[in-house]
């Protein structure tokens, strides 16, 4: 390697003095990621370790705040020992410890303290800051316990322990074992909803104490004349005295030195895993730095004994095992499980054997795992995508037949839209939202199934998940060549490709159009072959990068629409390998390494996502990329780096130059090539069945007033039959079309159930899936509606009649049902077109807070003969608190002495700016109507 003298973020490392040769771990910049929208770290902290000892400038969740730290700020409440890297939700920040002088106080405005980057140094396995108040603080780890290091200025010396900071705190114990030691336990709430955090402490330094009056905070005062205060943490997600058991293991002295030197060693144990030679200083820093954020996560989660806290809430012992924690799963099946499979296999196993143990104690494979919390946040179910991706490359020393038993009962159960997709063969926006991203995922996940049940040499299951993992057919549209969201039985019409909006997840239909990573061979035949494929493709990259619709703050790192900086993209350049054009995934993948990686804090052009946004740098500036988790292939380009050696636990390595002879082969490489393993003799099976797209029922709209022409067409020229269910239940007899289009006229509610067949080879008949639509004949067809407020045209309900036409909207509202009006009230007036008897009024609404969606404060009645002159007939205040949180519907009624009006007008006033309390503070709330009746 190369010596050099670096200047980073305000930091000097002299890596050339006294011609001492920089280590791997003299490269890393935690720093990097802190700005922008990174959601990095700088603390201390092991590779995978338990603890991450870090300072804390945030006291909020706010978005930019999710490590607990942003480069934009300057003040620092305390130093705590959990966070996370790179997350898009705020949690962790556990076990506080703030140093102060001066008069004592619990407040943290109070106790907290500027300071200057210029004072702040951070690298791998240590961190140290002189805060403004004239305390200088040093910070270093071991896998479970945080050291401390304070030097204080003349005079008095405090230090806070603050059990209420950031997440809700449901239970907190601080005890007192002596004058040096103290026992902590904090249960909280955040994302994870039941989170256990247990320390124990060590003071180098006798202390006395003043508590708070709910005994969840305290305050240390040291005496004498020593400045220099060492405290250990101890830290468990079991209980105190395993936390104990970790400090006594791990940290039995008092020499901070030595401990600091072992970080660094352990680091670079891990980081030497690739050795990087290069004549870019930048360059170094990037790839370093990305390789030991790529380390962070997951975490070990359990104690030197080996007792971790289950998915039961019980304590387990892990048998032959490690047991881990924090499962960014959505992100990281990408492209860092992939890296692990390569450079970290014994690790690979011990994630599959906790999705297992997870699995047995609670039922699940991990979706979004977190302190053995399910989240659920993010779709699919891709801790399959680990795990078959695991033993594609012969990674294999667990319980296969439970895996696979656990891997199909997460594609079967009742949850996010998996019954009507089973049914359907897709998800529509009315089965689901985020319609499109599910059915898509799910398809994917669904293939990955089945090369296990291949492996396990189970064809009956291997053709079931084969045909399931066909359903991404059911959503690209022939006519724009892009992944369209079906709405009821038809395509959702106006379509804007660039619109951000519910039916994708943190995307639009350019950046979830190329997730088939399953069968991109099928994906380019769809898009009318190599030449069209390439064009569309070309099109995503130099498209206007403009979005429409809702704001995203995940969609950044714009080239066209392709978005790097989340998740969805990331495998979008190398598909040019795909269609015989390496030199684009060259010229692509070789501008985002230059332009989107940099040694700045804003030196991501995204969340780091617990590792997967640096994984792509480092996979990519080694040339390869796993486009396809769960085979054993890897697509190639040149790599970016002059040159890097991969030592593996096999003790064979690789280089640039294995991936330059494989470049000249072709434009892929074997997982075994590359490792220069045996790969093992697996069954081979051959999809049997024909995947019949199903039919497209459209209609000008799905409620009418008279009668409504429907047409059923089916995009593969199959013949068609469907039949009609009346509003009774009635089913009409089927009819069979010996074409693949047919029209007929509805003069009634009904729902319309149509499917695509045809014969085979061998006159056997095959069926597609049943596509469903559902029509309404308007209950009031003489009504007329004007509404004076402007909704938001993603929550319009199908038009203004969509609140007066009998369908009603759901609790969930993210299918469209509703109408949203935001920072106005709402105002509608109705007319029945002659004078009518009303005595009942009513009106519903839908309150998510967590989504700004509020109740409004009050609803009015008022009634006009002449529409001009109105008079109030009735208020209704809201009784519903806002910070309610259960998502739920609330009909807004009154029954009053009949009057007779023509019409009336319906007012619902907006609950304005989120209060203080509220996640969204400062934004404006929602108004969620649907339906206006009257009687």
């Amino acid at each position: 390697m190369k010596t050099y003298i670096t200047l980073a973020l305000g930091t000097i490392f002299l890596l050339g003095c006294s011609n001492k040769q920089p280590t791997y771990a003299d490269y890393v910049n935690p720093l990097i990621g802190t700005g922008g929208h990174g959601h990095t770290f700088p603390g201390a902290t092991l590779p995978f370790g338990m603890v991450q000892l870090s300072p804390d400038s945030r006291i909020d969740g706010s978005w930019d705040g999710c490590s607990g730290y942003h480069y934009s700020d300057s003040i620092i409440y305390g130093f705590s020992h959990t966070h996370l890297s790179g997350t898009g939700v705020s949690d962790y920040g556990d076990i506080l410890l703030m140093p102060a002088t001066g008069k004592a106080s619990f407040i943290n405005n109070e106790y907290a303290s500027t300071f200057s980057h210029e004072n702040e140094t951070a690298r791998a396995g240590y961190y140290s800051v002189r805060l403004d108040n004239g305390i200088a603080v040093e910070l270093t780890t071991t896998t479970r316990v945080g050291f401390h290091k304070y030097n204080f200025p003349k005079g008095s010396k405090h230090l806070v322990l603050d059990l209420t900071h950031r997440d809700e705190l449901l239970h907190g114990e601080i005890d007192l074992i002596s004058n040096t030691q103290v026992a902590v336990k904090r249960i909280s709430k955040a994302w994870a909803t039941e989170q256990h955090a247990y320390a124990f402490i060590e003071f180098s330094l006798p202390f006395t104490t003043q508590f708070n009056e709910e005994k969840t905070k305290v305050i240390f005062t040291f005496d004498g004349n020593n400045d220099e205060l060492l405290v250990k943490c101890g830290f468990s997600f079991v209980d105190v005295k395993g936390a104990e058991k970790n400090l006594k293991a791990e940290l039995p002295h008092w020499n901070f030195k030595q401990i600091q030197q072992d970080a660094k060693a352990a680091w670079n144990k891990e980081l030497g895993k690739i050795e990087v030679e290069d004549n870019n200083e930048s360059v170094l820093q990037i790839f370093y730095s990305a390789l030991y954020h790529v380390m962070i996560h997951p975490n070990i989660a359990m104690d030197v004994d080996k007792r971790y806290r289950g998915r039961d809430n019980a304590i387990h012992v892990a048998d032959g095992f490690d047991y881990y924690t924090v499962f960014s799963l959505w992100d990281t099946f990408r492209a860092a499980h992939p890296l692990f499979t390569i450079i970290d296999q014994k690790r690979t196993l011990d994630f599959i054997k906790t999705f297992l143990a997870q699995y047995e104690q609670g039922g699940r494979l991990p979706v979004w795992e977190l302190a053995s919390n399910e989240t659920d946040c993010m779709i699919g179910y891709h801790s399959v995508s680990v795990i078959a991706d695991a033993i594609a490359k012969g990674i294999t020393d667990f319980d296969v037949p439970l895996a696979f038993e656990a891997m199909k009962k997460s594609a079967t159960w009742n949850h996010l839209g998996l019954p009507a997709y089973m049914e359907h063969g897709f998800l529509s926006i009315d089965d689901e939202h985020e319609s499109v991203s599910k059915t898509l995922e799910y398809a994917y996940d669904d293939w990955c199934i089945a090369q296990v049940a291949q492996y396990l040499n189970n064809e009956e299951d291997y053709q079931y998940y084969m045909l399931r993992s066909n359903a991404w057919r059911n959503l690209l549209d022939p006519e724009t060549k892009l992944m369209r969201p079906r709405k009821n039985g038809g395509w959702l019409t106006p379509f804007e490709p660039s619109e951000v909006n519910n039916h994708f997840t943190e995307a639009n239909a350019w950046q979830y159009s190329f997730f088939v990573p399953h069968d991109v061979e099928g994906m380019i035949e769809q898009m009318g072959g190599k030449d069209r494929f390439e064009a569309k493709l070309d099109e995503l990259f130099s498209t206007s990068n403009k979005t429409t619709g809702r704001t995203q703050v995940d969609i950044t790192g714009l080239i066209g629409q392709y978005a790097h900086g989340n998740e969805p993209s990331h495998h979008m350049a190398y598909l040019y390998n795909y269609i015989d054009r390496p030199h684009k995934t060259e010229n692509k993948v070789h501008k985002i390494l230059r332009e989107f990686y940099t040694t700045q804090p804003d030196g991501l052009i995204g969340n780091e996502d617990c590792g997967q946004m640096s994984a792509w740098y480092v996979l990519s500036a080694m040339g390869l990329y796993a486009v396809t988790p769960g085979s054993d292939s890897y697509t190639l380009t040149q790599p970016f780096l002059n040159h890097f050696k991969v030592n593996l636990e096999n003790g064979n390595s690789f280089s640039k130059r294995t991936i330059a002879d494989a470049l000249r082969a072709g434009k892929f490489i074997s997982h075994f090539d590359l490792t220069q393993d045996k790969k093992p003799e697996t069954p081979s099976f051959q999809f049997q069945e024909t995947f019949m797209r199903s039919p497209i029922i459209s209609a000008k709209t799905n409620s009418f007033n008279d009668s409504l022409e429907v047409e059923i067409h089916s995009p593969e020229h199959y013949n068609l039959a469907y039949y009609i269910i009346s509003e009774t239940g009635q089913k009409s007899g089927v009819v069979q079309v010996e074409n693949f289009t047919t029209t007929f006229t509805l003069r009634q509610s009904v729902h319309v159930v149509a499917y695509a067949f045809k014969k085979d080879a061998s006159l056997q008949r095959l069926e597609s899936k049943p596509t469903q639509a559902k029509f309404y004949k308007n209950p009031h067809p003489s009504w007329n509606i004007t509404i004076l407020s402007k909704y938001n045209p993603q929550y319009s309900a199908g038009g203004d009649r969509g609140i007066i036409d009998g369908i009603l909207g759901t609790e969930n509202w993210r299918k469209g049902d509703w109408q949203g009006y935001q920072d106005q009230d709402f105002e509608t007036i109705i007319d029945f077109g002659k004078t009518q008897t009303i005595s009942t009024f009513s009106a519903r609404f839908l309150q998510d807070s967590r989504s700004w969606i509020l109740m409004p404060t009050k609803v009015e009645f008022y009634i006009s003969s002449n529409g001009t002159n109105f008079t109030l007939v009735s208020t209704i205040n809201n009784t519903l608190e806002a910070n309610d949180y259960n998502v739920q519907i609330k009909e807004f009624k009154t029954t009053l002495y009949p009057k007779e009006t023509r019409y009336v007008k319906v007012k619902a006033y907006n609950y304005g700016a989120l209060p203080k309390w509220h996640q969204g503070y400062g934004g404006e709330a929602f108004i969620f109507v649907d339906e206006i009746a009257f009687k």
